[in-house]
């Protein structure tokens, strides 16, 4: 039996992103793959929203609303693969009781804001141009594991090129 992988998306989510299926399809053969849209668990509806709308909503209580719904769901012991909101979802997640065994989390810019870390092993991907990416002093302060992608910005994770690197953390 394969160990599950769950896949939290971006901010903005989808049913079935392309992008996502470029790591599902190299992902698939060691893992159960999972993915949240976390739009959909944070009960967020994006109809004529702009980006900010949609960050604000997650703000406001999505974040809380889609960890809450989240450890619903998963019970059992996971890998997760977070992008952006949804990596940072799932450090919040991990920290209320969520079982992962090994947490990768890409362009999880919020995670500058966090003081505790979950107990699981830990991989953050950053693009070394992203405005928001924690400053060194809080890897510093977290021993955190982390790697910088040159010359790339919040959305690296799209980038076809980045994907491999990415998924090898897993292989």
């Amino acid at each position: 039996m394969k160990p599950r992988l769950l896949i939290l998306s971006d901010v903005f989510g989808g049913k079935n992103p392309e992008w996502v299926k470029l790591y599902i399809d190299l992902l698939e053969l060691k893992f159960d793959i999972q993915y949240y849209d976390v739009l959909e668990l944070a009960n967020i509806t994006v109809l004529d929203f702009t980006e900010m709308d949609i960050h604000n909503q997650f703000l406001n209580g999505g974040i809380d609303k889609a960890v809450h719904n989240l450890l619903e769901l998963e019970k059992d012991e996971v890998a997760v693969l977070g992008f952006s909101i949804g990596g940072t979802i799932a450090w919040k997640a991990s920290l209320k009781g969520l079982k992962a065994s090994y947490l990768i989390a890409v362009s999880s810019t919020r995670l500058r804001y966090e003081t505790h870390l979950p107990d699981c092993k830990i991989k953050l991907y950053f693009g070394d141009k992203d405005l928001n990416l924690p400053d060194l002093k809080w890897f510093s302060d977290m021993k955190v594991s982390r790697h910088f992608f040159e010359n790339q910005a919040h959305q690296l994770y799209l980038d076809q090129n980045n994907v491999a690197v990415i998924c090898n953390e897993f292989l």
